[in-house]
């Protein structure tokens, strides 16, 4: 079973699309996917479910990831055996939640007291526990959690409990300046958790995460498409040069220190183009771009450029099947 956090700090990047596809072609593929929503944006949940569906999952006797830990974060009880919905063949779903950010409040008012109080450890854990709990129920390949744009407790934690993490980048200024937070944050979460944790691993306490997610590489979002050598507008190349060089010295090299990093040849794991019209189409079907049809809406040259698409992530699909 592998974990893949798809990060980073700037939103706009075409973080939620890109996981969803990928997990569907993960699961066209034949393993067992588990997708998470940690995001109180809820862009994968509505994606992937009706407003039928959202609206109970919700509910009080719904399976969202907030109501699958409320008992956590109101300090009551233990995580809730709440399983995930189904979306289609070998692919699941643990809902998102706007209440996420309540418990975030709590992840950050007990972060201080994790290495010392039971309790505080057990929140900071909380959504790590119950994500092992119910993959290992579904016997999951893979389990790829979707998280907002920012550097906050509730990313910390989720991070924590992953083997691996994926950047989404756009080919421009503020997806490279955002590579310096994000080498910076992770070295600033490695020294925090690791007093912690080794604290309780001393105590015996089981179903402690490793706190030391793994880069994996980065992938190229949202860029114009040409039929030239870089495949980019000159404009998008002026910056997509850039973003290489940008994540070897802030993210890589910051990293292979703390052993956080999967050593490549290239980290580029590949590029996905700006695929405009077609998104809203998808979205509408939830179903991948790459699925919809004329009975979706697509008409003409759209029909095979959106079935196209999956060709895109398939050098991909490839590397990540290889993990498992």
């Amino acid at each position: 079973m592998v974990s893949i956090a798809i990060f980073n700090n700037k939103g706009g990047v075409g973080k939620t699309t890109y996981l969803y596809h990928l997990s569907n072609l993960l699961a066209d593929a034949g393993k067992k996917v588990l997708m998470i929503d940690c995001d109180s944006q809820c862009n994968l949940t509505a994606y992937a479910l009706t407003d039928e569906q959202i609206s109970q999952s919700w509910s009080s006797s719904g399976n969202s990831i907030y109501q699958a830990i409320k008992p956590i974060a109101t300090g009551t009880g233990d995580y809730i055996d709440c399983a995930p919905t189904f979306v289609s063949n070998n692919l699941y779903l643990v809902p998102g939640d706007i209440d996420l950010s309540v418990f975030e409040d709590r992840l950050g008012d007990t972060w201080s007291s994790a290495a010392t109080q039971e309790i505080s450890l057990r929140t900071q854990v909380a959504i790590y526990r119950y994500v092992n709990f119910e993959a290992q129920k579904l016997s999951t390949d893979f389990i790829l959690f979707d998280l907002g744009p920012n550097l906050g407790a509730l990313n910390r934690s989720v991070l924590g409990g992953c083997d691996y993490f994926i950047t989404p980048l756009s080919p421009d200024l503020f997806s490279i300046k955002g590579t310096q937070n994000l080498g910076n944050k992770f070295v600033t979460w490695n020294e925090e958790w690791e007093p912690i944790l080794s604290r309780w691993r001393s105590k015996g306490f089981e179903e402690l995460p490793i706190a030391k997610p793994k880069f994996l590489g980065y992938v190229m979002q949202q860029h114009n498409l040409r039929t030239n050598s870089t495949g980019m507008t000159q404009g998008w190349k002026i910056f997509g040069d850039q973003v290489n060089t940008a994540v070897m010295e802030n993210i890589v090299s910051r990293l292979t220190p703390l052993h956080q990093v999967v050593f490549r040849d290239n980290y580029c794991l590949g590029a996905i183009p700006n695929l405009h019209s077609l998104i809203p189409y998808s979205l509408n079907a939830r179903k991948p771009v790459y699925k919809c049809t004329g009975a979706d809406g697509l008409k003409g040259a759209h029909i095979s450029k959106a079935k196209a698409s999956a060709q895109d992530y398939s050098e991909m699909v490839d590397f990540l099947l290889g993990l498992v």
